[in-house]
């Protein structure tokens, strides 16, 4: 007999349909649950039937402390995904949002800025995460971050022509070029509308960075809008296969499952090189454009009108590598947004970015990673 599930996860969101992708991969693989989902948004509150309820268990985006009391006093097993407010007692799957910070810290890094901000929601455990990290990712690289926060929902929340007023204010105070990363895909529209209406060149002047690649919300931005992917459907399968665990009575362990991102969708509103030196800065978008082709550094001198040494001089005082490590960086970034977005095989991958023999390609993956490519693979459940 199939047991009663209850989804209450929000379907109008790209994460939240993501999450529910990967639980419904995890019920075609088991069969074993008859599901109830409600469509409904974020911000909605959670049935109240809920709390009387008596199915065998309970997947939530919206656990409120009266819901997760009613359903801890009639014994129904309830897995979080919210990421809302902190760490409770409840077990939990969710996005690893420290790993979201760093990742976005070194993207934007990476890019040669040496100014940043921080844009963010007032009262959102999952923004202050990303803040946070963001923040001690650079300053551990010696700098320095602005943050602004605004409360997202509720009474609170301004007027939208009001809230960009203060977000334009914000940005005003900054000197360009600078890098922002925004909470999510969201906050990142809120910056590129502000940077046009105040005549902000995105992203020669301001690089805007967003979390959840949203899609259709990247794109609506204009220049689009680069963001960091979260394995959304990677913390869905791990919520359902941690439930399917209490409804036999078992125990899970860990109670509290992070589940790191996958990436960086690099899209216009970072395409950008932020150095006061643009002949070296021409050079290093030469090899990210080219790297996966398999360029040379003897290539890139060509295309350039810099020196060997000057490009091996100022590459290393900008990004503290080689413009060879710099090739083999980006290739292996790629290699490795390939082997967990697609079904690639590593022999494939290998030619796509650009290595002619797949036994290199796995000495240098190893080498850059620091695992072997069949590792790095097998750190998403979906393998």
């Amino acid at each position: 007999m199939k047991r009663h599930v209850a989804l209450v996860v929000e379907t109008s969101s790209g994460y939240g349909r993501d999450l529910m992708t990967g639980i419904v991969r995890y019920m075609r693989m088991h069969d074993e649950w008859s599901v109830f989902l409600e469509q409904r948004d974020l911000w909605k509150k959670p049935p109240s039937w809920l709390a009387d309820w008596h199915g065998d268990g309970i997947i939530s985006r919206a656990t409120t402390p009266k819901l997760a009391q009613a359903l801890h006093d009639n014994g129904v097993p309830l897995v979080e995904v919210t990421d809302r407010r902190g760490d409770g007692n409840l077990p939990q799957v969710r996005s690893d949002d420290e790993a979201i910070g760093r990742i976005g810290a070194e993207h934007l890094l990476e890019r040669g800025f040496r100014r940043f901000a921080f844009c963010g929601f007032r009262g959102e455990a999952w923004s202050l995460r990303r803040e946070r990290s963001f923040v001690e990712q650079l300053e551990d690289s010696g700098h320095t971050c602005s943050v602004y926060n605004s409360t997202w929902h509720g009474r609170a929340a301004r007027e939208w022509e009001i809230e960009q007023q203060h977000v334009m204010s914000w940005l005003g105070e900054l000197e360009p070029p600078f890098a922002v990363m925004s909470c999510n895909d969201v906050r990142g529209q809120h910056v590129i509308d502000a940077c046009s209406k105040m005549q902000l060149s995105v992203p020669e002047q301001v690089a805007v960075l967003g979390v959840d690649n949203d899609d259709l919300l990247c794109r609506v931005c204009s220049p689009p809008l680069s963001s960091v992917i979260p394995n959304a459907a990677a913390v869905g399968f791990s919520a359902a296969e941690m439930l399917s665990q209490m409804m036999r009575g078992e125990t899970p362990e860990p109670q509290l499952r992070l589940i790191p991102p996958i990436g960086v969708a690099t899209r216009q509103s970072t395409d950008v090189v932020a150095m006061e030196d643009r002949e070296v800065a021409a050079a290093l978008r030469y090899i990210r454009e080219h790297a996966c082709r398999g360029v040379s550094v003897e290539e890139v001198v060509r295309n350039s009108t810099i020196s060997r040494s000057t490009l091996e001089r100022q590459v290393r005082k900008y990004l503290g590598r080689t413009p060879q490590e710099e090739i083999r960086r980006v290739q292996i970034k790629r290699a490795q947004e390939l082997m967990l977005t697609t079904d690639l095989s590593a022999e494939q991958i290998a030619v796509l970015c650009g290595f002619d023999y797949p036994e290199y390609f796995y000495t240098v993956f190893k080498r850059v990673s620091g695992v072997t490519s069949t590792q790095f693979r097998k750190q998403t459940i979906f393998q």
